[in-house]
């Protein structure tokens, strides 16, 4: 006996944006609607990936109507996330993740953008000697 077709209405195409837009599982929203998950992904696509959408904008237009607010702790998050800023460590602090009898210093390497033939090439000069006094040691 062959199965029957999965009928798509444009009230199940509104279920599924709104449940994607909730965060809801993909197997999950299949379930909920009564079809296999691969036939979501390939009959709901739009739909699944309108309702992300709309919910990531709805929650950054409200963590950027806090931060704007005076919500510290929002403020920092945008700045972190959207603006990619870091903290920065001090001297004195440890380095994450190294051996705890490690003291190696850390080299920065910048690229080299062409812009001041002259401070690439005192980039250059500096990075050569660093060198040289590695392998000295």
């Amino acid at each position: 006996m062959a199965r029957t077709a999965f009928v798509v209405t444009d009230a199940l195409r509104e279920k599924v944006r709104y449940l994607a837009g909730l965060g809801g599982r993909q197997d999950d929203i299949a379930k909920f609607i009564g079809c296999a998950p691969k036939t979501l992904r390939t009959r709901f696509r739009d739909e699944l990936d309108r309702g992300v959408a709309e919910a990531n904008a709805t929650i950054s237009g409200s963590l950027f109507a806090s931060a704007k607010g005076g919500n510290v702790t929002a403020q920092i998050f945008w700045l972190k996330t959207r603006a990619h800023w870091r903290e920065r460590l001090t001297a004195d602090d440890p380095i994450p993740n190294a051996d705890a009898g490690s003291n190696s210093e850390v080299v920065l390497v910048l690229p080299d953008n062409s812009r001041d033939p002259e401070l690439t090439q005192v980039l250059q000069d500096a990075q050569r000697k660093y060198f040289v006094r590695k392998r000295q040691r």
